[in-house]
């Protein structure tokens, strides 16, 4: 313990700060600002003292439809009210009709429930090894993100992310995000025991990274070619965050793994894996499964998200998203190094020396919620909601904070 601090009723008292701080039972695997919101109200949130926020992180692509919506707060407290939790021992209509839709939109066919983006994309190396029958090797990208469970953070391609947890999980290889030569040397190397390719059809944690036009499709047929497994991971971009209703559709592409979760249910823990007929017939009862996955009151939620996310979402989305980037870079800051992105999912890159971490925090001193990516990467993530007002209103603060750095 230090020894600066020296226990009190409710906490530590710190001899040297005056100050008293509060005593907590969590664990410490957060940085957390020191606000604590009460309530949300569109792409509103509200802090204990009343104090309004403009939210542009939608709990890091989340609460795409904003807070408080009520179709989904209609969906969810009616379903509340008659049934909590059966287990997936036995049917659920709710389930087989949101599977429907996921297959139908996806051109798959089956889909199996979990609760989170990492537990999605366990699931998807599991079913990519029992359809490898043997072959075990997944080549996946550096600097990737697909999760915090041992599986998961073994094919995320940051050794930073590693540390303390080694061994990792065999069987994961890296290269290059966006360099389909670098990917056929790597397959080349291990081809008898090569089962798949798994990548994000945007980095979203290292930086909002958007690969050269054309790869996924140069991956595809890549796999095609080495009867490999694609696996697209769509945590954070998926569900009309970048203006189509998964990425890899820009491309034209169709994967045979596609895995999704956090806007998926505007805030209720559901993620999805859906798979081609050829993956799915290998998994059999016991393979795989989750106690709370696909539980009636998420599913209710994910329900009314799936409806609203239409062709008129989607091209307003793309709208949005191109008057925010232009704006951004507009304004010719010398702070600025690179606006990109796709639809409302955009990263600002700063120029070296200048922290996107204090530049959030300065903006959330004046009452707006972003993100970041990293030491240089500003990360904006607003709700479908978001209007002009919304976004002149970001761009006054954003501005002002890059004026007084």
């Amino acid at each position: 313990m230090n020894t600066d601090l020296i226990q009190v009723e409710h906490g530590y008292f710190n001899q040297h700060s005056m100050v008293v701080q509060k005593k907590s039972n969590l664990l410490k695997n957060y940085s957390r600002y020191s606000v604590q919101f009460e309530y949300g109200d569109g792409y509103f949130l509200f802090d204990k003292q009343g104090n309004k926020y403009l939210d542009f992180l939608s709990g890091i692509a989340v609460t795409s439809f904003g807070h408080n919506n009520k179709k989904i707060k209609d969906a969810v407290l009616e379903q509340v009210n008659k049934l909590w939790h059966t287990s997936n021992l036995f049917e659920s209509d709710q389930q087989e009709k949101l599977a429907e839709v996921l297959a139908e939109k996806t051109n798959l066919e089956y889909v199996f429930f979990c609760n989170s983006g990492t537990e999605a994309n366990e699931a998807a190396i599991k079913f990519a090894r029992k359809w490898g029958k043997g072959k075990s090797n997944i080549i996946a990208a550096k600097n990737s993100f697909h999760g915090r469970t041992m599986g998961s953070l073994s094919a995320t391609g940051q050794e930073k992310l590693w540390q303390g947890f080694f061994p990792m999980t065999p069987g994961f290889s890296f290269v290059e995000f966006g360099n389909i030569t670098e990917l056929i040397n790597e397959y080349n190397k291990n081809p008898e025991s090569t089962a798949a390719v798994m990548l994000e059809p945007i980095q979203g944690e290292s930086g909002i990274i958007v690969p050269p036009k054309n790869y996924l499709k140069s991956v595809r047929e890549f796999c095609d070619k080495n009867n490999l497994l694609l696996i697209i991971d769509e945590i954070q971009t998926g569900m009309g965050r970048t203006g189509k209703l998964f990425c890899y559709q820009y491309e034209d592409i169709k994967p045979d793994i596609v895995t999704v979760a956090k806007g998926i249910a505007n805030g209720l823990p559901l993620a999805a894996v859906i798979c081609t007929k050829e993956v799915g017939d290998e998994i059999k009862p016991g393979d795989h499964g989750s106690t709370f996955g696909g539980n009636p009151v998420a599913l209710s939620a994910a329900l009314s998200v799936i409806d609203m996310v239409d062709d008129n979402l989607l091209k307003n989305n793309i709208i949005l998203g191109n008057l925010l980037q232009k704006a951004i870079k507009k304004l010719n800051s010398e702070k600025i190094k690179e606006v990109r992105g796709m639809g409302l999912m955009i990263g600002v890159e700063l120029h070296q020396g200048v922290s996107a971490k204090n530049i959030a925090k300065l903006l959330l001193e004046k009452n707006v919620v972003v993100g970041t990516s990293g030491d240089s990467v500003l990360r904006l993530l607003p709700p479908f909601i978001i209007n002009m007002k919304a976004i002149n209103q970001f761009l006054e603060s954003f501005k002002n904070v890059l004026k007084i750095l």
